[in-house]
């Protein structure tokens, strides 16, 4: 059973950083397309930023050139590395495990990371 483990939210002054860490257990890791995801209050969930298992990566447009996603397969791991951070960031964050050849609505999640965005 493929189990996801979010960490390192928290409070953050605007311009601030933070990063998170998904660890996964269970599964292959290398194997899977990793996603984070962000759910504000009222929102929908939406898409960040995505890395293949090949390391392709992509973002959202507002993710572009302020967060960094990354893998490290060696410790089943993938981060998000949040830079200029701004109110309108401030959401639950969740990362999404998907073996590239299952169905688009298919795939494990964690339970998530609150990231407060605020002065």
């Amino acid at each position: 059973q493929v189990q996801l483990e979010e960490s390192g939210g928290g409070l953050v002054q605007p311009g601030g950083s933070l990063r998170l860490s998904c660890a996964a257990s269970g599964g292959t890791f290398s194997a899977f397309n990793m996603g984070w995801y962000r759910q504000a209050p009222g929102n929908q969930r939406e898409l960040v930023a995505h890395i293949t298992s090949g390391g392709g990566t992509a973002y959202a447009g507002s993710a572009k050139g302020r967060f960094t996603i990354s893998r490290d397969n060696a410790k089943n791991t993938v981060y998000l590395q949040l830079s200029s951070l701004k109110p309108e960031d401030t959401a639950v964050y969740y990362c999404k495990a998907q073996y590239p050849w299952t169905a688009s609505g298919s795939g494990y999640w964690g339970r998530g990371t609150q990231v407060t965005v605020s002065s």
